[in-house]
């Protein structure tokens, strides 16, 4: 018999056991009532040998609704052979809750003259007893579904022990429970091997795995991987697109020790060699794997934690106190909720200030919750417990290096750092049009155009209405002559409501077998998305046939519609109905016992495809979460296929590690509101964490209507985003920056201070497309010893060297900014701020948004215009900051702008610059892009030089167009002409 459940509305008919159909078997010895009973197998396809499979109880009861298969609460935890039991309850009357309340073991055997209750120190039963070697603040929750009673709490071994700690769980885990080491580890080629066997406590959710195996690799001298699994059992394993290496043999010099222990279970502890700290301790306990419940918890060496998403966190530093944060890709508007993107990726500094980071390499639904220990606890339903760590020790070192594993990051054209301009609710052409124009007579600059699905003809990917947008192709074509690219968004699934043979993106995928199926492996998922009047298929992208039918639509669609990148929606993948239009199984994958707490929705396939639907890449349960990076990797190919091999760009919804190798992303459907601006900081570091520099928001908000206030200032700080962009949402108000004054002049005062940039923000792409590390940083990233940085989450810098302070709050005219110990310089006029290793107050009226730069630092600079195609030909310069000592150093890269792989292929331009001794030098490191000559450096600003210089020297030659003002220290030389590709010096 099947099940199926229709929608999350509706009340889930768990099928009742049909008596003269199953086996009525024989009940065990087992003094477990039936109202205790936990069901261990509630789905459709119950029967005796499914129940016993999963490690569970068959015993048939009479009374409806009491679960036949349930989970044996009566095991016997200790390894004492019966004969050597000392008896812990001597008296008569001995129960198991007087004997646990002992710290004593309660197993009943049918022995005579065997105690029931006798001790044992390696392990504990729980009990309503507050054990003195647990504090409150290392408990492990032992009922993470919340609304435990103490009889639950206790049936599982647990302890139950109330506590004036806001939301410390009363129910926690026994750090005897978990799994014990069969004899010592054994030394591999790659590091150790540790075989666990699991302690006979009460099953969670069934389906324990008794024997699970740790292997540990010395991946590289800064990079540890730790695997724990099944060994004989192939169990589902997140594959990486570039796969992350595993060296055959350990790294010579490893920068961290591992060790191993068995009390008061199996732990682990990461060590830094050169300091001792212990990064990573799992003596905490905790560790559970079952086959849809797996978890593990560790203390770290300092509540400073960052990191871990998709979701709007309400910092940037966590607050450990029992916060629990779910990951699983999810449409949702912006909130404390699992959204988009999965990324299982934390860092921590230790109070030496440095920093490590973790990856948990996992892809199904999962949580994890920060304690005041401080430390975590981390649950997933799926996969194996798969944890790499970077060493650092320095925060950039830590990214470089986790980047270095998943991939670095992709370097985008020239042309999209530029501004996009965006909404969905143009409806028109003519519309769009005028918004453009706005921005254009406002003297904003613009270098892409974006189109949402509201030009499409009803919703229909590779379509345009042929009515509301008469002429677009005609316009995106007149749009390049002005030095404005086209985006076009796709969604990932198509409609299937057209008539035979008219839609040619339907037909060829049925001809190919593109879509996602259903459990069945042949029938292709159906569910209901924006297409009008009609219900949808999903591409899958991880299926050969899948990926080049993508690319073919694309491609086919670029003569009708010449795009410049892809903007890739929807590709959590999500669904207007909960699962499919056929609803869901039931079944394991989509009711698993435990679906995790802080994973929203009732069901696991609420706004989602049923999870136990099939996919090349596996099961939908298993790698839902990595659907958005398959199908940002295709439209990658697919993008610069379709623009004649141009690099392009794609814009991703949904994202996993990894993602940023082919992908930016943007932080999704936000709102107009202030705390929504306060938030898009956060959200653009994180993702630099997280492997994706090139990140943005809606800026000014996509729900609501936002007001002149607002939007002028998110203007501000959103030009400095990486990926700067303005969009908003159907039925509200047009917010493109021409509409006020106001907001107009904002926008351009920012916005041109980014196009004079750009050559400082492109070189710091390929730094990190080369090298890895952030584009967008926190200011803990530059100084880690200073911990008044730790919580600054509302100033961030472009690289090292250039610092925002955005105004993220209504009605003010200033703002109070920190300044760590160095050397700031005001961005606009080169004058030295006076806070030093403090804050400050800066006044910052409408049209005006702080900007500092570091000393030490040389930043190339471009004269700006509307569009990069017109900018990148302007005369260069260089803005020289004096550190205390006078020295500054920086860098330029310059390629074609556009052309993949120039750095691979040895297609670009690098110089170095530096200050000593009051010489500017310029040397030429790589010249491999000849157009590279026609640019020009025609100015040079140097700020902070302490005295009036007596002469300046251009290559030896007296240079007389120069200006000093004594009062700001600001040396200003002009008129020059030195071709970017010669070596120079400039001496004063």
């Amino acid at each position: 018999m099947e099940v199926f459940i229709t929608s999350v509305l509706t009340t889930f008919v768990l099928l009742s056991f049909a008596r003269g159909a199953l086996a009525q078997g024989n009940c065990p010895p087992l003094n477990v009532q039936d109202d205790s009973r936990r069901d261990c197998y509630p789905w459709s396809d119950g029967s005796q040998a499914n129940c016993e499979a999963r490690g569970c109880v068959w015993c048939p009861s009479e009374t409806a609704g009491v679960p036949w298969c349930f989970i044996d609460d009566e095991v016997c935890p200790s390894q004492i052979p019966e004969s050597s039991r000392s008896d812990c309850y001597p008296e008569s009357g001995a129960t198991r809750d007087l004997c646990v309340a002992r710290g004593c073991v309660w197993c009943p055997t049918s022995t005579p003259n065997i105690p029931w209750c006798f001790s044992d120190g390696a392990i504990s039963m729980g009990g309503q007893v507050c054990p003195v070697d647990v504090a409150d603040d290392d408990r492990v929750d032992c009922f993470p579904t919340n609304g435990a009673s103490p009889e639950q709490c206790v049936a599982k071994g647990c302890y139950w022990c109330q506590s004036s700690v806001q939301d410390a769980p009363w129910c926690f885990l026994p750090p005897s429970h978990g799994y014990r080491m069969n004899g010592n580890p054994v030394p591999t080629p790659k590091g150790y091997r540790v075989d666990l066997q699991r302690v006979n406590t009460p099953s969670w959710y069934g389906a324990d795995v008794a024997a699970i195996q740790v292997d540990v690799e010395f991946h590289t001298d800064s990079r540890l991987r730790v695997k724990i699994y099944d060994p004989f059992n192939n169990r589902y394993e997140v594959p990486m697109f570039p796969a992350i290496p595993s060296p055959p043999s350990q790294a010579p010099n490893p920068l961290y020790d591992i060790t191993f222990s068995n009390s008061p279970s199996f732990n682990f502890k990461v060590i830094r060699r050169s300091t001792g700290i212990v990064l990573f301790d799992t003596s905490i306990g905790g560790l559970q794997f079952a086959d849809q419940f797996l978890q593990f918890a560790a203390r770290l060496p300092s509540p400073n934690v960052f990191g871990f998403g998709e979701t709007m966190h309400p910092a940037f530093k966590h607050n450990m106190n029992w916060k629990t944060y779910g990951m699983f890709g999810r449409d949702e508007p912006v909130s404390q909720t699992n959204l988009y993107g999965t990324h299982p990726f934390f860092t921590t500094l230790d109070p030496n200030g440095d920093m490590f980071g973790a990856l948990i390499l996992n892809s199904n639904a999962q949580e994890v919750t920060m304690t005041p220990a401080p430390g975590l606890i981390y649950r997933t339903i799926g996969g194996i417990l798969d944890l790499y760590f970077f060493l650092g020790p320095q925060p950039e070192s830590v990214i470089s290096q986790y980047t270095e594993a998943i991939g670095h990051p992709v370097m985008p054209p020239y042309w999209a750092l530029g501004f996009h301009l965006s909404r969905y609710g143009y409806n028109t052409l003519d519309n769009m049009k005028a918004a453009v124009d706005r921005t254009k007579a406002a003297g904003i600059p613009q270098d892409v155009q974006h189109g949402d699905i509201d030009y499409f003809e009803r919703n229909l990917d590779f379509t345009y209405d042929p009515v509301r947008f008469a002429g677009l192709p005609d316009y995106v074509r007149a749009l390049k002559t002005d030095g404005v690219r086209f985006i076009t968004l796709l969604d990932p699934f198509i409609g299937i409501g057209e008539p035979p043979g008219s839609y040619p993106p339907f037909d060829r995928g049925e001809a190919l077998n593109v879509w996602v199926k259903e459990s069945d492996g042949v029938t292709p998922a159906e569910a209901v998305c924006w297409p009008e009047n009609m219900n949808v298929y999903y591409g899958d992208y991880g299926h050969a046939n899948g990926g080049n039918w993508w690319i073919e639509q694309c491609v086919n669609f670029h003569d009708t519609i010449e795009f410049d990148g892809l903007w890739v929606d929807m590709n959590e993948p999500a669904s207007f109905v909960a699962g499919s239009v056929k609803g869901c199984f039931n079944n394991k994958w989509n009711l698993p016992l435990y679906k995790p707490r802080a994973v929203s929705g009732s069901v696991i396939f609420e706004k989602t495809l049923c999870t136990d639907y099939q996919m090349a890449l596996g099961r939908h349960y298993d790698v839902h979460s990595l659907y958005g990076r398959t199908m940002a990797q295709i439209s990658q190919q697919a993008a610069q296929q379709s623009t004649g091999g141009k690099r392009s760009i794609i814009i991703s919804r949904s994202s996993f590690p990894g993602s940023g190798h082919y992908s930016g992303r943007w932080l999704g459907d936000n709102q107009s509101a202030w705390n929504h601006l306060y938030h898009s900081v956060i959200g653009v570091l994180e993702f630099n964490l997280f492997g994706l520099p090139f990140i943005g928001c809606d800026i000014c908000g996509f729900f609501q209507d936002t007001t002149m206030e607002l939007c002028a200032r998110w203007m501000e700080v959103g030009a400095f985003f990486t990926f700067s962009r303005n969009h908003n949402g159907l039925g509200w108000a047009d917010q493109d920056p021409g509409l006020w004054p106001e907001v107009a002049a904002a926008s351009r005062e920012a916005l041109l201070i980014r196009y004079t940039l750009l050559p400082y923000l492109y070189t710091l792409f390929h730094e990190v497309h080369s090298s890895g590390g952030t584009v967008l940083r926190p200011l803990l990233h530059e100084f880690p010893s200073d911990a008044s940085t730790y919580t600054i989450d509302t100033q961030f810098l472009w690289g090292p060297a250039f610092l925002i302070t955005p105004v993220v709050t209504q009605g003010a005219t200033s703002v109070n900014g920190y300044f760590p110990d160095a050397r700031w310089y005001r961005y606009r006029d080169g004058v030295l701020e006076p806070a030093r290793g403090n804050y400050a107050t800066i006044t910052a009226p409408l049209e005006f948004i702080p900007l500092h730069v570091r000393g030490g630092y040389i930043l190339p600079t471009q004269e700006p215009a509307l569009s990069t195609m017109f900018s990148r030909s302007n005369p260069m310069g260089l803005i020289a900051a004096l550190d205390d000592n006078g020295n500054a150093a920086g860098s330029l890269f310059w390629d074609e702008g556009d052309t993949p792989d120039t750095y691979e292929n040895g297609q670009y331009f690098l110089g170095s610059y530096s200050v000593s001794q009051r010489t500017l030098t310029g040397a030429v490191d790589v010249n491999g892009y000849p157009a590279a000559s026609s640019l020009q450096f025609a100015t040079v600003l140097v700020w902070g030089v302490a005295s009036q210089p007596s002469q300046v020297l251009v290559n030896g030659v007296p240079w007389s167009t120069y200006s000093y003002d004594v009062g700001s220290q600001v040396l200003d030389i002009s008129q020059l002409a030195i071709t970017i590709t010669s070596s120079f010096t400039i001496s004063w």
